[in-house]
């Protein structure tokens, strides 16, 4: 086995040098004091000779490092420099005698300078919130001596100018107390007279007026303002909704214009139809007519006039025989006249030779002149006789060629009769024949039908009139 002997005495040295060691940092530890950024160390006892102290103090300010304290030699203690807040409220008679009440806030701490740690030190080591009832002390006193020179209307107005009088005023006494005022602030004047409300009645007053006046004006602009905004609106509004009207109007006109496109296509195409149609009609009508003329009417004008022709032959024959009649008659009659008158003559001159002279010439006279008048007589009879035998030789002519007569004078006036047949159809400015040519045929075919029933009643009505107009006969005279 190996000897471990031999390192025994190297083991001692090691764990001695090491307990040494561990005794030192363990001393050290215990002794080494460091202070915060918010305090200082204030060390007393053995500190005789050190640069931080002054004359007449005999303690160590240590502040912002450490510092090695000799238990049992010298004794270390704290001393915060944080911030402190002290409240104020104070009963102050300003100037005018008018009592007020001050409410403040004093923000303070101990200064950083080792004079001011030094002094609070010596009066607050170890009572620190003593600090507070000192400083409102301190506070209220400056505070009733400034106010008492001031009025309320300088203490409204120039609050500043209050606070910084009460900060020079106690700066040598908190520095005395080794405190620095890093804020003073009056929050609140309080008036239990109510001084500071009567004051302020007319400003108020005042600034109400002002303010509704402020605020009619712009109610009255703002309405105003809405008025336009209104108007601008319902501008445009208007020439939107009148936009969109024509847009519509538009619209409707094109989709009926496009929904009437193609029946007014259809309607020109059968227009455009009618119109061919119609054109045909009339070809087909004037070559209805023409065939018409030539086969319907020109035979039966050429009938008609052949019939009235004969008619008017026959009639000229049966009124020459007539008259040639008429004329014998009236030349017997004549004759019968002259023979008579003659035979008077004679009778009247053998009387008047067989009579007197006197009384035989008028006697013949007398006879000469009833002679003369038989004989006149006897020649208008005569002549009427002869008229008579005319007459009635044209009544038996009529009589015997009436048929003939009648067919005369309808063939005469059948232009006029289908005339008026188809005078219906003269106030008609444009007429459209369906069916072209047969319909013109038997537009023509109907008045021509028409025209033929009114022939009987005609050839009555002309047979009536002759009978009417026949002379009576001898027996009837």
């Amino acid at each position: 086995m190996p000897d471990f002997t031999a390192f025994f005495p190297l083991i001692a040295i090691i764990l001695g040098v090491l307990f040494a060691v561990g005794f030192v940092w363990v001393a050290t530890k215990l002794m080494w004091k460091v202070a915060e950024p918010n305090e200082a160390l204030i060390i007393s006892g053995l500190t005789r000779g050190t640069l931080e102290t002054r004359e007449g103090m005999d303690f160590k300010i240590v502040t912002g490092k450490g510092a090695l304290v000799l238990p049992g030699l010298q004794t270390v203690r704290p001393l915060s420099l944080t911030l402190n807040e002290t409240e104020l409220k104070v009963s102050c008679v300003t100037s005018q005698g008018i009592q007020v009440i001050v409410e403040g806030v004093v923000i303070y701490k101990i200064g950083d300078a080792p004079p001011f740690i030094a002094n609070a030190a010596r009066r607050f080591l170890g009572q620190q919130p003593k600090m507070e009832s000192q400083v409102y002390n301190v506070f209220e006193g400056h505070l009733r001596s400034i106010i008492g020179s001031m009025t309320v209307e300088e203490i409204i107005r120039e609050r500043d100018k209050l606070a910084s009088q009460v900060r020079s005023a106690s700066g040598v006494e908190m520095e005395k107390l080794g405190l620095v005022v890093d804020s003073l602030q009056i929050k609140d004047l309080q008036d239990p007279t109510g001084y500071i409300q009567n004051i302020a009645k007319p400003h108020i007053a005042q600034v109400k007026m002002e303010a509704r006046i402020a605020e009619a004006t712009r109610n009255r602009e703002a309405a105003e303002k809405e008025a336009e905004a209104a108007a601008l609106i319902a501008d445009a509004q208007s020439v939107s909704a009148i936009r969109q009207s024509v847009a519509q109007a538009n619209a409707e006109r094109a989709r009926a214009n496009a929904a009437q496109a193609g029946p007014l296509a259809e309607a020109t195409a059968r227009q455009q139809v009618v119109v061919q149609e119609t054109e045909v009609a009339k070809l087909e009508a004037d070559r209805e007519e023409q065939k018409l003329q030539t086969t319907i009417r020109k035979p039966a004008d050429a009938k008609a006039y052949a019939k009235r022709t004969d008619a008017e032959g026959q009639k000229a024959a049966d009124i020459s025989a007539a008259e040639a009649l008429a004329r014998r008659t009236e030349l017997e009659a004549q004759a019968n006249a002259r023979r008579t008158e003659v035979t008077a003559q004679a009778n009247a001159t053998a009387a008047a030779a067989a009579a007197g002279a006197t009384k035989v010439t008028g006697e013949a006279e007398a006879a000469a002149t009833k002679a003369k008048g038989d004989a006149a007589a006897s020649a208008i009879k005569a002549r009427a006789l002869a008229e008579a035998d005319g007459i009635k030789a044209r009544a038996e002519a009529l009589a015997t060629n009436q048929d003939a007569v009648i067919s005369q004078q309808l063939a005469e006036n059948m232009p006029a009769i289908i005339a008026a047949a188809a005078e219906p159809f003269s106030h008609v400015g444009q007429m459209t024949v369906l069916n072209g040519g047969e319909g013109v045929n038997k537009m023509l075919g109907g008045i021509l039908a028409q025209a033929g029933d009114y022939l009987p009643a005609l050839r009555s009505a002309l047979k009536n009139g002759k009978d009417a107009k026949q002379p009576p006969t001898a027996s009837g005279a």
